[in-house]
């Protein structure tokens, strides 16, 4: 288990993790109404560096307004939200890069199957920076359970009660003996991994599923992109196939509490990880943890 730092910041206070409680009747308990979003933090020198930080802010927002939360963008300004967070990181005094959790939640006591007009409240707090899958090469099972659509609960917001699905099928993959798995969409073309998206390489093109394939519209996998064309690496979005995976000639994934790790089986086919996932993978890091990169805000 990764290691959470003792304080948070919970309703406009910095408070302990233990008092930092959401009600049993509340709706982000009885049906998952909450929305959040990951981001990386390096630590230089006693100073923060967050990575992709407005991008973060703007998935809250974004993620809000698909669910009905009509409150967060009212509430809580980009200045405002930077502020907390820069509270958060100082009171617990991280000295090694970390993770924040950011999340928007309605504490609202038995308001039955709405979201509009409701209370809420933020929360957010740090914790060790451990990838959750293996960074020298991820087993990826392909999952019986589909992604959700987005006619259903859409992928591009980040709902938390809609981890319920990816729950299912990444236990069925670590109880196989993988490290994650491949959701397909209802199509059956290939959509994302649990908690990541993934990106396939065929005669040195860059290759993801568009964003209309029932995927979240990952801020990590938005700079792998931008980051493969300063490279000057061709890319394509489009649909792919579950057999395209098997004769890739790269395939990795990407995601915050992934990084951007090079995936070597498949359904216990074996996968090539040198190349193309090589070069972006040094540059993915390298952007990480800058000082002075464009992707990084100095709290």
């Amino acid at each position: 288990m990764a290691y959470l730092y003792p304080t948070v910041y919970f309703d406009g206070e910095l408070v302990p993790e233990k008092e930092a409680n959401l009600s049993v009747a509340s709706s982000a308990v009885l049906y998952g109404l909450s929305v959040y979003t990951v981001f990386h933090v390096a630590v230089h020198n006693g100073e923060y560096y967050c990575f992709r930080l407005p991008d973060h802010y703007q998935r809250l927002v974004d993620s809000c307004k698909i669910i009905g939360m009509d409150t967060f963008a009212e509430q809580w300004s980009y200045e405002m939200f930077e502020k907390a967070m820069k509270e958060l990181l100082a009171a617990n005094k991280p000295s090694e890069h970390v993770f924040v959790r950011a999340s928007f939640h309605i504490d609202e006591k038995l308001p039955g199957t709405r979201s509009r007009g409701l209370n809420t409240v933020l929360s957010a707090f740090v914790y060790e920076a451990a990838s959750i899958v293996p960074r020298d090469g991820v087993k990826l099972k392909t999952s019986v359970w589909r992604r959700t659509p987005d006619f259903s609960i859409p992928s591009r917001a980040k709902v938390n009660g809609a981890y319920v699905n990816s729950v299912l099928a990444r236990q069925d993959a670590i109880d196989s003996g993988y490290d994650d798995c491949i959701f397909l969409d209802s199509h059956g073309h290939v959509a994302e991994l649990s908690a990541a998206n993934i990106f396939i390489v065929r005669g040195g093109k860059l290759i993801t599923p568009g964003q209309n394939m029932d995927i979240l519209e990952g801020i990590n996998r938005r700079t792998v992109l931008e980051l493969a064309k300063e490279l000057g690496i061709e890319t394509e979005e489009r649909p792919i196939d579950l057999t395209e995976l098997y004769i890739a000639d790269e395939v990795f994934v990407t995601g915050t509490s992934s990084y951007l790790s090079p995936v070597t089986v498949i359904d216990s086919r074996h996968i090539s990880s040198d190349g193309i996932t090589k070069k972006l993978q040094t540059a993915y890091d390298e952007a990480l943890v800058s000082t002075t990169s464009s992707y990084v805000t100095k709290l």
